[in-house]
């Protein structure tokens, strides 16, 4: 199966630039449901007229609707799926597994590509992917090229190959929604990982201001041939909120590489990249970099690319000995961290010049304060920007066909691809004076020019000595452009109507236990006897408390393989744990991101005992799902504690090389959040989620267990808890 190159849009001009250098298809949201909230994004009529442009060029839509979807949200969210399918989008690119299930229900014919939101990392979720009619899956950017080359499926696979990374597993980061109410799953991400912290060991300073959980930028250029020989189907550009010129200009890059033989970039096209956006470049783990290599401590931002070096200053003046050619026009960055757009620039002999070249000595004028010598960075490169902004538009190869005999039928034909317009029209006649010759008729019918078009192949069964008008020939031209193009433009409509009615009101009656997450011994044998069910993190105390019927083993929400249970109990992590529903005792953990009765009553189906929702949900959110699911589907929440805001495959502790006997936190005007490591690092929040005040409303709404997840409290802690709760109760 040929290979996808896979570009992103978050405007129009964006689109424009990944079709015509090059791109196979392209992702892009509406302005809802998108986790990219803050790109500009499409308005309905905008995607319509997206799928139409992308369709005339051959080029596929993918629309992201890639939140977690509210129980309120169903019933827009699947007319904005009508619309999306009436108007021929290519795919859906999909998180939330209720909406996978209603999506198959009543849009049958519709494509499905999990989203990497959908924290796919492992073999028994691509399957669980698959039994949902999924087609694609786009994997974890933390799972390696050698891991993927191994998975047995027959699964469409997608990853990144290009741009920025998040440093938790997507789908599993709750910093920015539990810190700042703004939701990552919600495409409402405030970048957290993107900012300085100070690091603490033991309530001590040992690093003040640094970038401790920013990534570098992904560049997998040099790794070209690895990929192309992959299990791999499409290779992903990120890049929603960028430039349309970063677009433009990585999609070329990576086309390059995809259609030449062992591509290697010459060194301006690496000095391109670095100059339209870098911060610092990684292999990522698909190639697996270590974990120094992975993030960038000292900036999270654009840094730029070296252009010179300044050498001396003054109030007035800066002076710069180039390393690298850069305009007028073009925007630095000088030693100060200072920025600044070149509106003048000088050569040594004092005369304005357009452009500084490498070995110059230049001057520009000290707009910024300079007091110091350094590097000079370019920023903004204005000629490169240009070039992509004035890419030629793509033209699409059309062939021509024509059987013109006289006293038969002129039929002609235009086909691009495997679209195919014809005209059959009047009978052929004899020439009385001036025979039109095949050269005429072709340069009439391969006259192309103001259309998307260009003539391919012309082939013609042209008796001698016919007469066909001129003016003729002109108008069937022009109409069978015109037919050919909204042909094209209209590939893949398969309209459907919407039946859909919310589900009865269901007045849900419970009674309310507890649970309890004990990472301790100690906190184990302070909830025995106290609460109905108690998880524990270490298989060594399932074992050794397993006797008392009512302990579960929380397993990983990260497992790259799994082991076999059988006659346990399980509090399961991760989509592929679904697997032990038929030989355990299974409850589903906050980490699957439940929002709302269709997700949760799948699971039920999936052999989930219990589903635990989203801490993300509000109580009235809570109250809205569960009015419209059956007792039978229990029902637990997180009542009181310490979440965990991230896990991570980079390993803080080896790459700042400290030691495990330490308690370490990040801290910032934020707070400060403790970072903990298993076989994974995990942040944690710096404040508990407490709703034992709201036990009565709770237990009115029909959940039916309320759970303390515990962190660092001890035993003394842990009894005044279940005194609160006791009264609530």
């Amino acid at each position: 199966m040929k290979k996808e190159l896979l570009s992103p849009a978050g405007d129009w001009a964006s689109l424009k630039a990944a079709i015509h250098n090059g791109a196979d298809a392209v992702y892009l949201a509406g302005k809802n449901y998108g986790a990219r909230k803050f790109a500009k994004n499409f308005l309905n009529e905008e995607l319509e007229e997206a799928v139409k442009y992308a369709h005339l060029y051959g080029v596929k839509i993918y629309v992201t609707v890639n939140t977690i979807i509210y129980e309120d949200e169903i019933k827009d969210v699947l007319e904005y799926i009508e619309f999306l399918n009436n108007i021929g989008v290519d795919a859906l690119i999909v998180q939330d597994m209720g909406l996978i299930t209603l999506i198959r229900k009543y849009f049958p014919k519709m494509t499905i590509h999990a989203s990497t939101q959908a924290h796919t990392h492992n073999l028994e979720q691509i399957k669980f992917l698959e039994s949902l009619g999924v087609k694609r899956v786009v994997l974890a950017r933390e799972m390696s090229l050698e891991q993927i080359n191994a998975l047995p499926v027959e699964m469409e696979l997608e990853v990144f190959v290009y741009g920025a990374l998040c440093v938790c597993y997507s789908g599993q980061c709750l910093f920015s929604a539990l810190t700042l109410g703004r939701s990552g799953n919600r495409g409402e991400c405030a970048g957290l990982c993107r900012v300085l912290y100070d690091l603490k060991a033991d309530s001590k300073t040992i690093l003040k201001s640094q970038y401790l959980l920013s990534p570098k930028e992904l560049n997998t250029t040099n790794y070209g041939e690895e990929l192309k020989n992959s299990k791999v189907l499409s290779f992903k550009i990120e890049g929603r909120m960028k430039s349309p010129e970063y677009v433009g200009y990585v999609t070329r890059i990576e086309r390059k590489i995809l259609d030449e033989p062992n591509y290697k970039l010459t060194p301006e096209e690496i000095f391109n990249l670095k100059s339209l956006f870098n911060r610092g470049f990684t292999k990522g783990y698909l190639f697996q970099n270590t974990d120094e290599e992975f993030r960038s401590l000292n900036s999270s931002n654009h840094q730029g690319v070296k252009v010179g070096q300044v050498i001396a200053w003054d109030e007035q003046k800066i002076k710069i000995k180039v390393s690298h050619d850069f305009r007028q026009g073009d925007a630095i960055r000088l030693p100060n961290k200072e920025g600044m757009y070149v509106n003048f620039l000088y050569a040594q002999n004092g005369k304005l010049i357009n452009e500084a070249k490498a070995g110059d000595i230049v001057t520009i004028q000290n707009k910024v304060n300079l007091k110091e010598l350094g590097d000079v960075l370019l920023t903004v490169n204005k000629k490169l920007e240009e070039e992509i902004k004035n890419t030629k538009e793509k033209k699409i190869k059309v062939d021509v066909d024509i059987y013109a005999h006289k006293n038969a039928q002129l039929i002609i034909k235009y086909k691009a691809g495997e679209n195919e317009v014809k005209y059959r029209g009047e009978i052929v006649n004899e020439a009385k004076t001036s025979p039109l010759e095949k050269t005429r008729i072709k340069e009439i019918l391969g006259k192309l020019g103001n259309t998307p078009f260009i003539l391919n192949e012309f082939k013609g069964d042209i008796e001698d000595n016919i007469f066909i008008p001129v003016g003729k020939l002109n108008e069937i031209r022009r109409e069978l452009i015109k037919a050919l193009e909204e042909k094209r433009k209209n590939i893949n409509r398969n309209k459907e109507k919407l039946n859909f009615s919310e589900p009865k009101v269901i007045n849900r009656k419970s009674s309310l236990k507890i649970s309890a997450l004990a990472r301790t011994e100690e906190q184990v044998k302070a909830l025995i006897n106290k609460v109905d069910y108690i998880y524990v993190t270490e298989e060594k105390l399932e074992q050794k408390y397993r006797y008392l019927g009512n302990v579960y083993l929380r397993l990983a929400r990260v497992i790259e393989e799994h082991k076999e249970y059988n006659n346990k109990k399980l509090l399961i992590g991760e989509t592929g744990s679904l697997k032990y529903g038929n030989n355990n005792e299974v409850i589903s953990d906050y980490y699957l991101n439940v929002v709302n009765s269709y997700y949760a009553r799948l699971l039920k189906q999936m052999g989930v005992k219990r589903v635990t929702l989203s801490p993300e949900l509000t109580l009235s959110q809570m109250a809205k799902l569960l009015e419209h699911l059956e007792e039978e589907v229990e029902i637990e929440i997180i009542g009181y504690g310490k979440l965990e805001l991230m896990v991570m495959k980079y390993d803080f502790f080896r790459a700042l090389n400290l030691t495990e006997n330490k308690k370490y936190s990040i801290e910032n005007k934020q707070g400060s959040f403790r970072v903990i490591k298993d076989n994974y690092t995990h942040v944690m929040a710096n404040k508990e989620i407490n709703l034992i005040n709201k036990i009565a409303e709770i237990k009115k709404m029909g959940v039916n267990v309320f759970r303390l997840e515990l962190f660092d409290e001890n035993a003394l802690e842990i009894e005044e808890l279940l005194e609160q709760i006791k009264r609530a109760i």
